[in-house]
């Protein structure tokens, strides 16, 4: 595989200063290790977005400073503008060839299955990359899947399924799923199932019975209210009743005629 390599420079910039920097052309970075001291860096900004588009956060970059002898260094962090995503800072980690390192390495399907073309099922991807540890150099930029072996619903490919070179280490758990054929029918049920709304409705329908039967079962209430309590009742009120509503009701519950004379 071809080696990325990128020029960088000293910068004696820093804190609000940058800002003339980026304008000037240039990229603010760094570079650091557990067997490096951290060294301001400045690195020209379309060299940037080269390699970076070549290398992103798993390849190894040849990094000359000033013309000399190349570092080995993997760009672990790029600081970017919210609106235009420019890069604004980059963290250069340099790696020591003869000792193991930790990456994320993602995964890239490739190939067609079945069951998804034929229409009787959909693809789910469960994991886009995984963890891995090795030596620098071993690192890979990528590993493929085919998921043309997937041939029925339901059939998957989990991590201990893929295919690694032997100076590679899985850490992700080797029972996570990568990719599997998932049945059509279990997605439409998903998507449907959101939209019901038959227990708003019956909430409705239950809380105007039990309007209805209060009004039935307290045919005195009106007697109870207070005297200017009839003027503040709506006109159409009594025409909005049901018919059947004025026969429930018995005479003999109304208030006692004696009743104003005690008082």
């Amino acid at each position: 595989m071809e080696e990325i390599v990128l020029g960088a420079e000293l910068r004696e910039v820093t804190g609000k200063a940058v800002k003339n920097l980026r304008r000037s052309g240039y990229v603010p970075a760094v570079i650091y290790g557990h067997r490096t001291e951290p060294v301001n860096l400045q690195v020209e900004t379309r060299a940037l977005q080269q390699a970076m588009r070549e290398a992103g956060g798993n390849r190894l970059i040849a990094l000359h400073i000033d013309g000399h002898e190349a570092r080995h260094v993997l760009a672990r962090e790029v600081q970017r503008d919210a609106l235009n995503h420019a890069m604004l800072h980059v963290d250069f980690y340099e790696v020591v060839m003869t000792e193991k390192i930790r990456a994320e390495v993602p995964i890239e399907l490739i190939g067609e299955a079945m069951p998804v073309k034929q229409g009787e099922g959909l693809l789910f991807q469960g994991l886009d990359s995984i963890e891995i540890e090795c030596l620098p150099g071993d690192l890979p930029p990528h590993i493929q899947v085919s998921i043309a072996g997937l041939a029925a619903v339901d059939q998957a490919i989990l991590v201990r399924d893929l295919q690694v070179s032997e100076a590679v280490k899985v850490l992700t758990d080797l029972d996570e799923i990568v990719a599997k054929i998932i049945p059509l029918a279990a997605e439409e049920v998903e998507e449907v199932a959101p939209a019901a709304v038959t227990p708003e409705v019956e909430l409705v329908g239950k809380k105007k019975l039990e309007g209805e039967g209060e009004e039935e079962a307290q045919p005195g209430a009106a007697q109870a209210a207070k005297p200017g309590a009839a003027q503040a009742a709506k006109p159409g009120a009594a025409q909005a009743a049901k018919p059947g509503a004025a026969p429930a009701a018995k005479p003999e519950k109304t208030g006692k005629p004696g009743k104003p004379e005690e008082k």
